[in-house]
């Protein structure tokens, strides 16, 4: 079977060999893509049971690749018969329109705030779900990056195998440059151009995802500048160094200056004043990325602030 076609669900156990194309990625986003319908929580058990596995051995969720590999994909089923549920027309014509930059490998989305990147965890679709119904010429449109399902802004999705390889050795190596807006409480110091403190993931009582500042967690570095002040508030500049979850907004908290809107990472004072400037989303949005991309050359885009936050700023920006 070619790795392109989609594998059928049964009572067989298959053998895929994995062509140049596909060489690069990680296991868990190969079998996401090829066991569409198949439920999340199914493939992961597989990995972890070793039900999945690469030329005869056990492999973690994050192996990546290679040419040559032969997979075993063990007989699996879809959660429903047939096609996926028709992504509605308003995200169609939202997301037609937010495409800042598109070539033969890639495409760039402003994505709006509301809207995850992915579906899962009782979610229909997202964003990568959305444009494969969108483009079904595009066979294998695959999300670079994440952002947050409250965060606007910037998100990379490859159109080709060998374009999200190269993205990801630039993000790992620290050649993308991206640029985010926020909103935090009180003065940022001018001094606090930088916060280095690991992070780890932490599950609280609730189930609810948490991220903390921890001794025990993964390094973690974000720059910080301020754009923007006001008497209660300050617009900041972040670009994180590092890619960890929620990683702007743990360090902004870390610092002692939340962002505004945001439920998770918020002191009595960011919550009253999202409160009171009527914010109803996380004020955080990235703006801007650029990088060198290979046979594309310098790649440079921003987004603008949506409505919502542009709208805060001018309450800010209104003298008391």
């Amino acid at each position: 079977m070619a790795p392109t076609e989609q594998p059928q669900t049964g009572t067989a156990v298959q053998f895929l060999t994995i062509d140049a194309d596909d060489a690069g990625q990680r296991l868990d986003n190969y079998l996401l893509r090829i066991l569409r319908g198949v439920p999340k929580t199914r493939i992961y058990r597989g990995l972890r049971k070793g039900e999945f596995r690469v030329n005869k051995g056990r492999v973690k969720a994050d192996y990546r690749l290679k040419a040559g590999d032969v997979l075993r994909v063990p007989p699996v089923r879809q959660a429903e018969a047939g096609t996926p549920a028709p992504v509605p027309g308003y995200w169609v014509d939202e997301l037609s329109r937010r495409i800042v930059y598109e070539d033969e490998g890639l495409l760039i989305i402003d994505k709006p705030s509301g809207l995850a990147v992915h579906g899962g965890s009782g979610l229909n679709f997202g964003l990568i779900e959305c444009l494969r119904q969108m483009r079904p010429q595009d066979r294998r449109l695959e999300l670079v990056h994440r952002l947050d399902r409250d965060t606007s802004g910037l998100v990379m999705v490859a159109r080709k195998p060998a374009v999200l390889r190269e993205l990801h050795q630039l993000l790992r190596s620290d050649k993308v440059d991206k640029r985010y807006l926020a909103l935090v409480v009180g003065k940022w110091p001018r001094r606090m151009s930088v916060v280095d403190a690991p992070l780890e993931k932490n599950v609280v009582q609730s189930g609810e995802r948490m991220v903390r500042v921890g001794k025990e967690g993964k390094r973690s570095v974000t720059e910080f500048a301020a754009v923007e002040r006001f008497p209660r508030a300050t617009l900041i500049e972040a670009k994180p160094v590092t890619g960890r979850t929620h990683q702007i907004r743990v360090h902004a908290q870390h610092a002692g200056h939340p962002l505004l809107g945001d439920p998770k990472y918020s002191d009595p004072r960011s919550e009253a004043l999202t409160v009171e400037l009527g914010l109803k989303r996380l004020f955080l949005h990235a703006r801007a990325l650029s990088f060198n991309l290979s046979g594309a050359g310098r790649i440079a885009v921003e987004a603008p602030l949506e409505r919502a936050l542009e709208e805060t700023l001018e309450k800010l920006r209104k003298p008391l």
